[in-house]
């Protein structure tokens, strides 16, 4: 039970996607100007983290097992594009708002580098099926952390008066550095639980 704790904690802190690792940048500086869409892509995220993960670790061990482990990342991006478009229907269908306020960033998931590398992630770690999902779902709550963060953070930086110079993606890139540089103070906690 201890190693799924110390993987939620490292997918949420010391080991998180955007801030840490600075993977899903783009999402991540695209969506969170607001935070109902920034909570509404993380969520899109966390269901293909955690669907692509529940998809692909069986199909991995496939291809493990059948010598053809050179097609993972091709099938994994497969598998994530279909992912993806099928949640893409599900938002236009019954979410409509959601999926008006995602715009372009919603099918920008199928290439979100953050979802590709938990999976690809997993299989590095050789995680068995229950800690690659939640390896995934805390990867997932990861991102949602930093997205709903900066969204507040970009709030206020909005609002703020910045020098000239700075006004725009200067003074973002700044605060967003300043946010992964705040999560590295967790390493040591972390790493003292489980030492």
């Amino acid at each position: 039970m201890s190693a799924y704790f110390a993987l939620l904690l490292t997918g949420l802190l010391t080991g998180n996607f955007v801030l840490a690792k600075f993977y899903g940048i783009c999402p991540f500086l695209g969506v969170s100007k607001k935070l109902n869409t920034a909570v509404g892509m993380s969520a899109a995220v966390i269901v293909v983290m955690c669907i692509a993960t529940a998809v692909t670790w069986p199909i991995n061990r496939l291809l493990i097992k059948f010598d053809m482990e050179y097609l993972q990342t091709v099938v994994f991006i497969l598998v994530i594009a279909a992912l993806v478009q099928m949640i893409e229907a599900i938002l236009k269908k019954y979410i409509v708002s959601l999926y008006n306020a995602l715009g372009i960033y919603l099918p920008l998931i199928t290439t979100n580098c953050a979802v590709l590398g938990v999976v690809l992630l997993n299989v590095q770690s050789d995680y068995n099926f229950g800690m690659s999902l939640m390896n995934s779902f805390a990867a997932g709550l990861g991102f949602m952390l930093a997205m709903v963060l900066f969204a507040g953070v970009r709030s206020r930086v909005e609002t703020c008066d910045c020098p000239r110079a700075l006004r725009g993606l200067p003074i973002t890139l700044i605060a967003a550095s300043l946010v992964a540089v705040s999560f590295l103070g967790f390493q040591g906690v972390v790493d003292g639980l489980f030492a």
